[in-house]
């Protein structure tokens, strides 16, 4: 008897702590529904690219998810690449060409590669190239680009006699192509038709998501507000998919919206005091338990907001922003911020985020801005407040709060009310 009530306690204490387990420790990975995965045992967060081939494959292969050759060596885990390859650096099409290689080996392995969509590949679907950079368009010369740009030259020349025929009178055409092919130069016209939603990169944007659900969290670029927040998880990247097919810039819509998930900075930025009734309506609209954007870079550090129900990932990998090598891990229910130096728990509450920046500095003590953030963020535990750990959390901050205090500038009270905790419910 005692034998048998001995099993029977450990029977039930089996079954308690299973039940407690999150799902991915025992279920299988599988497709639940449109950009919605369950059961996955690992999944690795990387942050913004652009462009930087070389450190792009030194976070992948801290992350374990490459070989020594670059082949795919993550077996089952899912890779979330939360945007913004392109742009500032040169490598932009040596990157994709790369991970779209990886995803055919991963999904063979048990894995995924999930490629979103970030305002920098939406900028280059529908043809804003500020931050396209020479070597971008050098990557697709080929050798009928000279023929290309003569064409294109005529065409622009053309068109300028068709709206203004004095703008062409007496124009030294050396000189004007001169300073024209500095805008439109070798391979740009193959970079216009490759990244059209016609072409070979432009459909890749245009069958990628906007926001993942993987487990309990959920992904995306620039991060969630109360605007949208009527939406259904797949209705974020349908309606953007349809404003870049037919983009017309002088036509406001979700993939441009400061508010909208490409772009919006605030669950970065803004007050968490302020923002976190949103926050949590958000969670609860989608019955997740976090949200994890890139973005906004950090310069440095996987950084923990709302009590870690964001989790800011954009630590500044592109040699443009800094070079700093960090990823986001998702595994057995725990968050782990990885760098060179060694893997740190996230903290699952604010009051663990000055202690774990004290280590993160300690892994990367020539970080000027960590070591100056980390002394403001001492110097603000020992007035007795932790919230505006950054230089601009605390404008932003600034700024949510005297928003929030009856202003009557009809902007404000209009952004307040797109961000209403109540557009959730």
């Amino acid at each position: 008897m005692k034998l048998r009530g001995l099993g029977a306690l450990a029977a039930s204490a089996i079954f308690v702590a299973l039940s407690q387990m999150p799902e991915s420790a025992w279920a299988e990975a599988r497709k639940v529904g449109d950009y919605h995965w369950t059961g996955v045992d690992r999944v690795v967060a990387i942050g913004d690219l652009h462009g930087d081939y070389d450190q792009y494959m030194k976070v992948m292969t801290l992350a374990g998810l490459v070989d020594k050759r670059g082949n795919w060596a993550g077996g089952e885990t899912h890779l979330v690449q939360t945007g913004d390859i392109p742009d500032r650096g040169p490598d932009t099409r040596k990157i994709i060409d790369h991970l779209v290689e990886l995803a055919e080996d991963a999904e063979r392995d048990g894995g995924r590669v999930h490629l979103l969509i970030g305002n920098h590949e939406a900028m280059n679907v529908y043809g804003d190239l500020r931050y396209v950079v020479a070597g971008e368009y050098e990557a697709f010369k080929t050798r009928n680009s000279k023929r290309y740009q003569d064409l294109q030259f005529e065409h622009h020349i053309e068109t300028m006699a068709a709206r203004d025929p004095s703008s062409v009178e007496g124009l030294d055409l050396k000189a004007f192509r001169a300073e024209w092919e500095k805008e439109y130069p070798l391979g740009w016209v193959e970079h216009r038709q490759a990244w059209s939603p016609e072409g070979d990169y432009g459909k890749r944007v245009m069958n990628a998501p906007v926001v993942l659900r993987v487990n309990d969290t959920l992904f995306l670029h620039g991060g969630l507000s109360a605007k949208y927040c009527q939406l259904e998880l797949p209705d974020y990247t349908r309606d953007v998919h349809a404003q870049l097919a037919s983009f017309a810039f002088d036509e406001p819509g979700i993939a441009t919206d400061e508010l909208g998930p490409l772009w919006y900075r605030g669950l970065a930025t803004d007050s968490e005091a302020v923002r976190g009734p949103m926050v949590d309506a958000i969670l609860a609209r989608y019955d997740v338990a976090r949200i994890v954007v890139g973005h906004t870079p950090t310069q440095g550090v996987v950084w923990p907001r709302f009590d870690g129900r964001v989790v800011l990932n954009d630590t500044g990998i592109a040699g443009y922003y800094g070079g700093h090598i960090a990823f986001l891990e998702l595994k057995g229910g725990a968050a782990t911020a990885n760098y060179p130096g060694g893997a740190l728990p996230l903290p699952a509450e604010n009051d663990g985020r000055l202690a774990y920046l004290e280590k993160v500095v300690q892994m990367a003590p020539a970080n000027a801005h960590l070591r100056s953030r980390l002394q403001k963020m001492q110097t603000a535990a020992a007035n007795g407040s932790l919230e505006a750990s950054t230089e601009t959390e605390r404008a932003d901050s600034a700024a949510t709060d005297s928003a929030a205090e009856g202003t009557q500038d009809p902007e404000i009270l209009q952004r307040e009310a797109w961000l209403s905790p109540d557009n959730c419910r």
